[in-house]
């Protein structure tokens, strides 16, 4: 009975891959781009996910020299470091971020309404 090798089933984690900390190359990145709504017709857009090896504030320059608004970086505990930009820029900057190199269009999320 000794020489039977059986199998005993453990318990099945469905988000281990998600959780895992260095899952590499293979993980999608996303960059997520979202609208908030101020007072009245006034809006924000916030630029979230970008790699830590840029410099956001040279991002920041760029957009608002090519887009005429402006923005600001600011640091959240949670996300990290957001990029606010004034006014509906969401296909605006996703397209910039292809354009430039910096994040592939797959991997760029647009929310809002």
């Amino acid at each position: 009975m000794s020489d039977l090798d059986v199998q005993i089933p453990t318990a099945f984690d469905p988000f281990a891959d998600a959780n895992a900390e260095d899952s590499g190359a293979g993980a999608k990145e996303y960059v997520h781009i979202r609208i908030q709504q101020r007072n009245g017709r006034k809006s924000l857009t916030t630029v979230q996910g970008l790699k830590k090896e840029f410099s956001y504030n040279k991002i920041l320059k760029d957009l608002k020299k090519v887009f005429c608004c402006n923005g600001t970086v600011v640091q959240d505990p949670e996300l990290g470091q957001v990029i606010q930009l004034q006014g509906d820029q969401r296909k605006n900057v996703s397209t910039f971020l292809v354009q430039a190199g910096i994040v592939k269009k797959d991997n760029i999320k647009i929310h809002g309404f």
